[in-house]
């Protein structure tokens, strides 16, 4: 049974003597370089691309939002400390399906994947009795006729309900976002910061699975050589776009092909230094790492020297990522439930993270040794209170 390159010619190799023949074209490589395939912009590709199929990024969020996660939020009223209030139960309790550490783990993984993180209070009886986490993908911004927002539409089970920021004695939605500088309403994540580099993280991935499972061949080129003579344009056409639809891309790699009489096989093999394939992969995953604040060394990525050792990566990860994440998040917080519970605010206690112990000593040296500050003084320097 004559295999697709003898339906290019008819059944038969020889060209016949009354066709034109179509010079220069006698080699064709199998590779095509067409335009690049990137993913959506949608929150949905960016997770489904991102955190749920690719391992440096799910490794950032979970990275983030677990260490996070360990800064205790306590409440403190008048400067001081309580470890008894009805704010303190919320923020430990905040719902009857989780913990205080789940519904802060599921906000701090929002803010890196979606760049918004939304919060419903639970109204009864003009107070505030539960909180609840709503996936930013199912929420939309109701505008007001000045611009601002007048309530959220959530839409969940084929059904839409819409949460009024009117109510009383807390608007019904605290509504946490990113910077965004194309967006009055929405923020953007480091995810979507990261898309590029994503990509190219996970199309090596495809490549090189591919090329395994077609038994690693390398691409080349196919040269005629009947009879000396050359492809009709014809012939030339319709092979170039065979090769295209069945042997290009990364779902074709190394895909074997059979050739016959005429037609040769030229491997067209570049070195491993040539094509730096691993080292590419290795810089799309320090830009994603970058993208989230997280250092190269914590992820295992080698070619970073950027930190003596882990315990220097991890302190960075502290100062510039998770630190500011925290006390924001805290400030979002007090701003938004404060109103309700008579002026107590939201504070993070950083006193029990291993790699702030030493931030923390030499803030204690530098308080301590401030002769003109009274006792009074340190202590709100410091954090203790009065």
């Amino acid at each position: 049974m004559p295999n697709w390159i003898n339906r290019f010619f008819g059944g038969r190799m020889n060209t016949p003597a009354e066709t034109k023949n179509f010079a220069g074209h006698t080699v064709m490589t199998l590779s095509a370089l067409g335009p690049a395939q990137w993913s959506g912009r949608g929150y949905g590709s960016l997770v489904n691309q991102g955190f749920m199929r690719n391992p440096v990024v799910y490794r950032c969020v979970r990275l983030i939002a677990e260490a996070a996660n360990r800064v205790p939020l306590v409440v403190r009223v008048d400067g001081q400390v309580v470890s008894e209030h009805p704010l303190q139960a919320l923020l430990q309790r905040p719902n009857g399906r989780q913990s205080g550490a789940e519904l802060l783990e599921a906000v701090y993984a929002y803010l890196q994947t979606a760049g918004n993180a939304y919060l419903q209070a639970g109204i009864v009886d003009g107070g505030v009795k539960a909180l609840f986490v709503l996936r930013p993908d199912r929420m939309a911004v109701v505008s007001g006729s000045d611009g601002w927002p007048i309530g959220y539409d959530y839409s969940a089970g084929g059904r839409t309900v819409r949460i009024s920021q009117e109510s009383a004695p807390v608007p019904g939605v605290l509504h946490m976002a990113l910077f965004h500088p194309m967006d009055d309403h929405y923020g953007m994540g480091p995810l979507e910061a990261a898309q590029t580099s994503l990509d190219i993280h996970n199309a090596s991935a495809q490549w090189n699975k591919a090329l395994l499972d077609n038994a690693a061949r390398p691409s080349g080129a196919l040269v005629y050589s009947a009879g000396g003579g050359n492809l009709t344009e014809e012939q030339f056409r319709r092979l170039k776009e065979e090769l295209e639809e069945n042997f290009s891309g990364s779902a074709n790699a190394g895909r074997p092909m059979v050739l016959d009489g005429g037609i040769d096989w030229k491997a067209i093999a570049m070195s491993p230094r040539e094509m730096d394939f691993i080292e590419a992969r290795h810089a799309a995953a320090r830009d994603i790492a970058l993208a989230f604040g997280v250092p190269p060394m914590l992820l295992g990525i080698p070619g970073d020297n950027t930190y003596a050792n882990m315990a220097e990566a991890n302190r960075a990860l502290w100062r510039q990522t998770l630190v500011p994440l925290v006390v924001r998040v805290g400030q979002e917080l007090s701003q938004w439930l404060g109103p309700a519970f008579e002026g107590a605010e939201v504070v993070p206690d950083f006193d029990g993270v291993e790699a702030l112990a030493e931030d923390r000593a030499a803030l204690w040296a530098r308080v301590g040794s401030a002769d003109f500050l009274s006792d009074a003084e340190k202590r709100e320097m410091v954090g203790v209170g009065g």
